[in-house]
């Protein structure tokens, strides 16, 4: 049975707006702002960098990334020897970083812009749902960028932002999501600081283990 939560997250996330996530206090006990990849835009990037300030990330699944042949960031390091020692193999609340490559559309000058991230989260969003979606990659986009993308290794192995996000899309119809984390003053936002901010801008607010359960 789904929870009251979680349905007006989903409703939410179908029309555009973003919502908060908190993903528990056995993890990073953080809250991310995330939305639809499809909805990116100026505005909405913006809105994030001002009022969240973490580091904005595009969230894909295991079976995008395969399709589109994006490995693990870990993996590239270990990949390469000189580099294999600094490969986490465990962060501090006990997994691998869901981070892949950096990325940036063609079309944008230096890419950190507000409207620049929108164009590339926008249309990477649209080409992840076309036949064609790996050479459309290599022919639109480029690495190193300003775009960080995750991939998620599913709620079965994973319980992060990244497999709550992706695990959300799924029931509102989305196949990527922006997300990024929100920080108060030297850490990140508190439970209640991020719950009251959902109220007062009357965004939907969820914690991972109401998904989960």
């Amino acid at each position: 049975m789904t929870s009251n939560s979680v349905s007006a997250a989903i409703d939410s996330l179908r029309l555009g707006k973003p919502i908060i996530l908190y993903d528990g206090d056995e993890r990073e006990g953080e809250a991310d702002m995330i939305f639809g990849a499809k909805f990116a835009s100026s505005d909405l990037i913006e809105k994030m960098r001002r009022d969240a300030g973490g580091l904005i990330c595009l969230a894909i699944s295991k079976d995008s990334a395969n399709a589109l042949g994006l490995p693990f960031y870990f993996e590239l390091i270990e990949n390469y020897p000189s580099l294999k020692n600094l490969s986490c193999k465990k962060t501090a609340y006990g997994d691998r970083p869901a981070f892949s490559l950096s990325i940036n559309h063609k079309k944008v000058y230096t890419g950190i812009p507000d409207r620049d991230r929108a164009l590339t989260i926008s249309r990477f969003s649209e080409v992840l749902d076309l036949k064609n979606s790996k050479e459309l990659l290599y022919d639109e986009f480029y690495s190193p960028g300003h775009v960080f993308l995750l991939i998620s290794s599913g709620l079965e192995n994973r319980k992060g932002h990244t497999e709550l996000s992706i695990e959300l899309g799924k029931l509102a119809g989305l196949t990527s999501m922006v997300l990024c984390e929100m920080l108060g003053s030297g850490t990140a936002l508190s439970k209640d600081s991020a719950r009251n901010y959902a109220k007062k801008n009357n965004l939907a607010f969820l914690e991972g283990r109401e998904l989960l359960g």
